[in-house]
């Protein structure tokens, strides 16, 4: 994969995010500005400047903007995918393998750190934000990767993992029915039924040449999606806290901070479990596999970049759909690369989950449409 083209298109989506605010004076030299003050005289400065700030109202139309989102986004977690994948595949000339998950979240959320810092001193960053909230949100989050990352390293396979995930409006709607007293539709029961069943089948629908889902990986994919519902409500607060003092977090606000302490957290459990010496030891001995971690990481960061790059040139249903649609050609593209024996049963279980996800998206369509 050529990353040349990924940071290429990542400083066009931090260039296109940039506020386009007006000179300040204070920039201007002194001679300049007492000039300026006299009625009647406009420097040559303030000229250029204006002229420069109408050159700036070019705007590149919008479906070359869609373009750029959607093919950043498809492009970097496609391949972001099926490098998670072969992160925990892959076995050492002695056999061992790389299970080192929160040694390896802490790294992705190192790369978005980096890269929502960018971005915070280029579109500038917001003051007064509620950071209790956002560590919380952070190290739930994180935790939600890692669980992800152990259920890949105890031999769930990708397809299942990925389509367990994708029926996250579970757990999400399970706390608003007990606690929100909530009410949903029959065709967003009937669309997370599809998805948990379908993922069930794909489960246990291999072939037999393939491995069946371990116990404790399927407990990983629970937990992951526990605190995926947790994060739901944790993002609802944040939002209301933020609003309650008066500021709106930007999007490499959200990148910065949350990512932040997703690394803190991810160091912190990596450092306490061992995971941190042994997971360099590990990269140290196996240079392939660093390549790996880092290409991984770098997809996550330049994936982040282009989901709020489209978000904040289109609605954000606009965004959805491709990251949505996104994920089953994700299960699609990991079957064909690495192999995964399916029966007509698992195949089935895939179009029943797929349609499911799909459905629950044309629902928020109705929905966004109807408002």
């Amino acid at each position: 994969m050529n990353f040349v083209v990924f940071v290429a298109l990542l400083l066009v989506c931090l260039a296109s995010t940039v506020s386009a605010g007006k000179f300040p004076r204070s920039a201007l030299p002194s001679v300049v500005k007492s000039l300026s003050d006299k009625e009647g005289f406009v420097p040559k400065t303030e000229k250029t400047i204006v002229v420069a700030q109408e050159t700036q109202k070019f705007d590149l139309p919008k479906p070359i903007k869609l373009l750029i989102g959607a093919g950043g986004i498809y492009a970097a977690f496609l391949y972001y995918g099926t490098l998670q994948e072969e992160v925990f595949h892959y076995s050492a000339a002695d056999g061992t393998k790389f299970t080192q998950a929160w040694f390896l979240q802490a790294l992705e959320a190192l790369a978005n750190v980096v890269i929502g810092g960018a971005g915070l001193l280029a579109t500038g960053g917001s003051k007064n934000l509620p950071l209790n909230l956002f560590a919380l949100s952070g190290a739930t989050q994180v935790c939600a990767k890692a669980f992800t990352s152990l259920a890949l390293a105890s031999g769930v396979s990708f397809p299942v993992v990925t389509l367990a995930k994708s029926g996250k409006m579970v757990p999400v709607m399970i706390g608003s029915l007990l606690f929100g007293g909530a009410k949903y539709t029959l065709r967003e029961y009937a669309s997370v039924a599809a998805i948990i069943l379908g993922t069930t089948i794909v489960s246990m629908g291999k072939k037999k040449s393939g491995k069946a889902s371990s116990l404790t990986g399927i407990l990983f994919v629970v937990l992951s999606l526990a605190c995926d519902g947790i994060v739901g409500g944790m993002q609802s607060r944040l939002k209301a806290e933020s609003k309650k003092r008066g500021v709106v977090a930007k999007p490499y606000d959200m990148m910065f901070w949350t990512n932040l302490f997703m690394m803190a957290t991810g160091i912190v459990f990596a450092a306490v479990l061992g995971e941190a010496t042994s997971g360099i030891k590990f990269c140290l001995k196996n240079p392939v596999i660093m390549e790996k971690i880092v290409k991984f990481a770098l997809c996550s960061a330049v994936g982040q970049s282009f989901i709020f790059y489209t978000i904040s040139n289109f609605d954000p249903l606009v965004c959805t759909t491709v990251t949505t649609t996104r994920k089953v050609f994700s299960v699609l593209l990991s079957i064909f690369l690495n192999g995964h024996a399916m029966s007509k049963e698992g195949w089935f279980g895939i179009s029943l989950a797929s349609a499911g996800i799909l459905s629950e998206l044309q629902d928020k369509s109705s929905n966004k449409k109807a408002h």
